[in-house]
């Protein structure tokens, strides 16, 4: 078959509406996406937790306070918050005013069928994630990323734009990955890890395991915290 593959997109979702928390660039791009998922099918807003957050409408999309956001059966949710810190408080918020996360992922990624997706992940367009590989609920894998084999992702881990993560890799929870940084293979015997909370720069070349907690920068990476 030629053309991305991609099992996890369905053009009816079954609900239809979509709460977007946060109304910042994001936001606007998670609401681009799920745009181009959906169409008009799902009707989007953005939710905001503050009142000096509420501002007009963004691009057409009504932003409206979360605590005004009524909970129906047909309606899900995701976070656009890239901070994994910041992303588990709004996750906690929005769950405990009874809403429900929701999978979104776009029509231009590209996937097997042995891979997991936990519920509230966003991956965005141009995205590759080949085989045996685990992404965690609320974990966010940005714009023209590549998973390679073998892969955990942890929950409410972020992969800015442009990461490249290579073969038998764990990555823990709440871990962030700036924008363009590569990690190196590990091996089916001794994965390459990168420890819960963990901070890999912009730009970095990960060549060995990163313990919880650590900023690392660098091409190789090193320990900058």
């Amino acid at each position: 078959m030629s053309g991305p593959c991609n099992p996890f997109h369905q053009a009816d979702p079954g609900f239809r509406r979509l709460y977007i928390f946060g109304a910042g660039g994001f936001g606007r791009e998670v609401a681009w996406l799920a745009e181009q998922a959906w169409g008009a099918a799902v009707e989007l807003q953005f939710l905001v937790d503050r009142p000096e957050y509420l501002r007009e409408a963004i691009n057409g999309i009504p932003v409206r306070l979360l605590q005004d956001a009524e909970v129906r059966p047909d309606s899900r949710f995701v976070v656009a918050v890239g901070d994994p810190s910041q992303r588990r408080a709004a996750v906690d918020v929005c769950t405990a005013a009874g809403h429900t996360p929701t999978l979104l992922v776009h029509p231009r990624v590209e996937t097997s069928l042995r891979i997991a997706l936990g519920e509230g992940a966003v991956l965005c367009a141009g995205t590759v994630v080949t085989v045996d590989v685990t992404i965690g609920v609320h974990a966010h894998v940005n714009l023209g990323c590549t998973i390679g084999h073998d892969v955990i992702v942890g929950e409410f881990s972020t992969l800015s734009p442009g990461v490249h993560v290579s073969g038998n890799v764990r990555i823990g929870r709440d871990v962030f990955l700036g924008t363009g940084a590569c990690i190196i293979n590990g091996t089916s015997g001794q994965p390459l890890t990168i420890g819960d909370g963990a901070v890999i720069a912009a730009g970095a070349c990960v060549t060995r395991s990163v313990e919880p907690g650590a900023m690392v920068a660098g091409v190789p990476a090193v320990r900058k915290r």
